[in-house]
């Protein structure tokens, strides 16, 4: 028995042992990470304020082939492919170091964080193929020989930093070099004689630059160049010679020297002002035909035919070359639309729907389906590959509150967003339009209905996108209204793509008070933006916010409710026009001191995201008592008073 109970130990721990031999290296294989894995967490290691990247798991993989787990990071066929770290407000030390064993590695963009100080060394990363750091606080003078060896770099953009010193002149000798932007530095002295035939743009407007343009440039665009008060030569004014140095002239020969000079000036001052006079009359000639757009029957396909020829135009003249096959089509990013390609949109039958600051609206009948497509021309921030990822990154968020992304269609200087018809409009053409006196306004119901809505989508965006302020642009111009008066966001997250300049000028993310006051967004700014939505709805007022190029609270609708508080004169703070108030005063006293909670100057007063959709998610449609008394975090208010339906309240804060 005791020979049996021994032989049957000895089978029972030779079978265990394996069991538990694999469990231990399992929890030492998933305690260790893979070394693509060990490498990021190592570079995240020295950012500051990386918390935008908290949800980095090292026992989960980074790529799953082409899809990533990881916040940010780009793969390729199962390996990194690059790091898209955007709008989240890093800063600290970039270790290069740590990227540089990734054998896939090939793209990195900072742009718009805030990392500061000298230029790291980026020839450590030979490979790069695309390096975006525009829009952070990096310093000083770069070397000439910073980009040495980088044969493969495509696209460096450094723009809307504090770099001084001159354009290093290694980046003349990168052999694949397409896209170079360095406007809004301090570079100074010459620019250096680039040669690459692929060379599309080299931006180098807003710095000190002097000297003639090199001539391998000169077919570029005259903005390219602007804001440097020493360039000449085309594409801009040609170069003034300046007076020889000649002792021996004398008398007579240095008279007619001076006068050949002196006329030769005049001459080139009158082809200036001929040239300014040519380029006003064709603005005044092209505003005109703007305005003229007015009239749907005669103008509605006018815009878009001749559109049709500018495309039809370059695909002619690029139809020899295979990469650009694609050239002339539509990329779908829903599936229950359905297909048509650019030449069905662009012959339909179109109506104009209006021209706000980054392109024109138009809608249209294809394939018996009403669509809107919207003419982008201030998008070109971002290469093809990360244009075409950003697009397929938007078709991929669906929600019952943001209106989808159906099509797109990708060309050098203009792009097409294609989405459904909403068929009841824009929330500012219900606040701000024409009524006539037998028409109501949005009742109150509908006005929380959309409150809510709006809320959820722009939670669902802070929730999907990592970035700082996920919409960029909200205002009530870009909330449509369903058939059921449901809103759809629309124009959200485009901020990454959008020109900086235009962005920085019209977009509501740049008109916030943490900008104006720290040249910064922040993760509450869309909030801010939101607050100005709510006041909008409930006063009826249009926010001068939205017309200002920055924050000012002297045009502040916030700080016009705030004041109109302070002289007990809240009655008057609410619009004619919203019908169905009855038994609802309190619910909206509750939601003008969510808008005004919303508007705070100081970021950290201000409410974020999931308070904002708690405390509105509460509000109904009316007061479940007569007496409207509550408090908020020891902030008492009171309603009393009377308006025409017996009422009257003040709002103490």
């Amino acid at each position: 028995m005791a020979a049996h109970v021994a032989t049957f130990a000895r089978a029972t721990t030779s079978s265990i042992a394996p069991l538990v031999l694999a469990f231990v290296l399992s929890i030492v294989f998933t305690s260790s990470g893979s070394p693509d894995s060990n490498a990021l967490l190592k570079f995240k290691d020295l950012l500051a304020n990386n918390e935008a990247i908290n949800s980095w798991n090292p026992s989960v993989k980074p790529c799953e082939w082409d899809r990533s787990n990881w916040v940010g990071v780009l793969c390729l066929n199962g390996s990194i492919w690059g790091l898209q770290l955007e709008h989240m407000a890093l800063a600290g030390d970039i270790d290069l170091e740590a990227l540089a064993p990734l054998p896939s590695f090939r793209t990195l963009s900072l742009m718009d964080n805030n990392f500061d100080g000298p230029l790291p060394d980026f020839k450590k990363l030979g490979k790069l193929k695309a390096l975006y750091l525009s829009n952070n606080r990096f310093s000083g003078d770069i070397p000439d020989n910073a980009f040495e060896g980088m044969g493969s770099l495509k696209r460096l953009y450094l723009a809307n930093n504090l770099l001084t010193g001159k354009i290093p002149s290694s980046l003349a000798t990168l052999p694949k070099l397409m896209e170079l932007k360095l406007e809004g530095n301090q570079f100074r002295g010459q620019i250096p004689n680039f040669q690459q035939k692929g060379m599309k743009t080299v931006s180098v407007a807003s710095n000190e630059l002097e000297g003639p343009i090199p001539e391998s440039l000169s077919r570029l665009s005259p903005n390219y160049f602007a804001g440097n008060k020493g360039l000449c030569g085309p594409p801009l004014g040609p170069c003034v010679p300046s007076l020889p140095s000649t002792p021996k002239v004398t008398g007579k020969k240095f008279n007619i020297l001076y006068i050949v000079i002196i006329i030769l000036i005049v001459l080139l001052i009158l082809a200036a002002i001929a040239f300014a006079f040519l380029l006003f009359s064709r603005k005044k000639c092209k505003s005109r035909i703007q305005r003229t757009a007015s009239s749907p029957e005669e103008n509605s396909n006018k815009m878009v035919a001749s559109y049709y020829r500018d495309v039809h135009r370059e695909s002619s003249e690029t139809r020899s070359h295979a990469k650009k096959a694609d050239h002339g089509k539509l990329t779908f990013l829903k599936d229950d639309i359905e297909k048509f390609d650019l030449q069905d949109l662009l012959t339909a039958s179109a109506e104009v729907l209006g021209s706000g600051t980054f392109g024109s609206s138009y809608k249209a009948v294809v394939v018996g389906q009403p669509v809107v497509v919207k003419r982008y021309r201030h998008m070109n921030n971002v290469g093809r590959e990360e244009f075409h990822e950003h697009m397929r990154r938007l078709g991929r968020l669906k929600h019952p509150n943001l209106l989808p992304l159906a099509a797109y269609y990708n060309r050098r200087d203009e792009k097409l967003l294609v989405t459904e018809f909403a068929e009841n409009g824009s929330l500012a053409s219900h606040l701000h339009g024409n009524h006539s006196a037998e028409e109501d306004g949005l009742e109150w119901h509908i006005r929380l209905k959309i409150v809510k809505g709006v809320a959820r989508g722009l939670a669902f965006l802070y929730n999907e996108l990592p970035i700082i302020a996920p919409h960029g642009h909200l205002k009530s111009s870009n909330v449509l209204l369903d058939e059921s008066f449901e809103p759809l966001l629309t124009d959200y997250a485009l901020r990454p793509v959008v020109n900086p300049e235009h962005a920085h000028m019209f977009m509501m993310a740049y008109k916030s008070p943490e900008y104006a006051q720290q040249s910064r967004t922040s993760n509450k700014t869309d909030i801010w933006s939101f607050g100005v939505l709510i006041l909008e709805m409930l006063t009826g007022k249009f926010p001068e916010n939205y017309l200002t190029p920055c924050y000012s609270s002297d045009a502040d609708l916030a700080a016009w409710v705030n004041n109109m508080v302070k002289e007990k004169r809240t009655s008057e703070v609410f619009d004619k026009e919203i019908a169905g108030t009855k038994n609802s005063k309190g619910e909206m006293i509750k939601l003008l001191k969510i808008g005004l909670s919303c508007c705070e100057e100081d970021v950290e007063r201000r409410l974020d995201i999931k308070e904002v959709v708690e405390k509105i998610d509460v509000l109904k449609e009316g007061d479940d008592d007569e007496e409207l008394y509550g408090s908020d975090q020891g902030k008492a208010y009171s309603v009393r008073g009377n308006d025409q339906e017996g009422h009257s309240f003040t709002l103490d804060r």
